[in-house]
């Protein structure tokens, strides 16, 4: 994510005449994944026995993400202001937006684990909870850590990351990832629909107006030369090669976080043409959800048979 965003801030800069706070809020928002809008690349059920590296990298990255990206947002709000100092500025998101937001994001979404692990394998030993209840105590506790993290200026979806990954390594074999896993997915799935359904009326509505010809070329690139290449240059020395390598660096899917990350930035401060941001914004999606999406389940069917194979 951040050579994504590195290279792509430099080229929105260089060659698409974007300013750089602008060319660096595009990249902040752009460069997270988003393996929802492609669920054959997200990590099966709990307890199958069967994950394989490519479906948990891709899910564990878009988990982070979700987290990491706000630091450079925050960064291109930053240098945004019309009395951004380059000194003063830079220190106090490195102290803060950085340092602070990411050490409370990750505290609280540590403690907000600990707290559910409690709930789910503890609390019904002393009273009955249903299992069909399940998903709404976890529902329930993943708002509260995201909402406590956020009133201590952190970052809440990286609490939430944090948090789900602690109670994962709390009793791994627990029925109560499977009937998590299954509600969390119809919840995902329902709001997706709706999402994808607001989003293509947005394109109906004239979302793509605004583009130029430079900003197409710079949404071809994010999806087809930066990513691929940056994700298969970081995973050097990972031990993970050939296709897997390939499928891993080539699927960073773009997703409903960037329409999130582009309208907080836009309503936090001024920037440059934000019709012309969301047209970018719309147009990099749109790609990633129709040649993802269509790539999916091909690619990762004929992954599974080499692995069957293998074995």
């Amino acid at each position: 994510m951040v050579v994504t965003i590195l290279v792509f801030t430099l080229l929105a800069w260089g060659l698409a005449d974007w300013n750089l706070p602008t060319a660096l809020l595009l990249a902040a928002g752009l460069a997270p994944t988003d393996p929802v809008l492609a669920g054959d690349v997200q990590v099966g059920d709990p307890n199958e026995g069967q994950e394989d590296v490519v479906r948990f990298a891709l899910t564990a990255e878009a988990g982070l993400n979700d987290g990491m990206a706000f630091p450079f947002v925050y960064l291109a709000i930053a240098v945004a202001q019309p009395t951004f100092s380059l000194s003063a500025s830079l220190t106090h998101w490195f102290l803060y937006d950085l340092l602070y937001r990411v050490g409370v994001g990750v505290l609280v979404g540590w403690l907000s684990g600990r707290l559910l692990s409690y709930l789910i394998f503890e609390l019904p030993q002393r009273i009955s909870i249903k299992t069909t209840a399940y998903g709404f105590v976890a529902l329930a506790v993943t708002l509260i850590s995201f909402g406590l993290t956020e009133l201590a200026h952190g970052y809440g979806f990286l609490a939430v990351f944090v948090a789900a990954i602690t109670v994962r390594n709390h009793e791994r074999t627990h029925e109560y990832h499977t009937y998590m896993h299954a509600f969390s997915d119809q919840i995902e799935r329902l709001l997706i629909a709706l999402l994808l359904l607001l989003f293509g009326g947005a394109i109906a509505s004239g979302l793509l107006e605004s583009l130029t010809w430079p900003d197409v070329v710079l949404a071809v690139l994010l999806v087809f030369v930066i990513r691929p290449l940056g994700g298969w240059l970081t995973l050097a020395g990972t031990g993970v090669r050939g296709l897997k390598r390939w499928v891993i660096a080539s699927f960073g899917i773009r997703g409903i976080g960037s329409l999130f990350y582009i309208a907080f930035a836009l309503h936090e401060t001024s920037f440059m043409s934000p019709q012309r941001i969301w047209a970018l914004t719309g147009l990099t999606i749109l790609i990633s959800v129709f040649i993802h999406g269509v790539l999916s389940t091909p690619v990762m069917n004929r992954l599974d048979r080499r692995f069957r194979r293998r074995v």
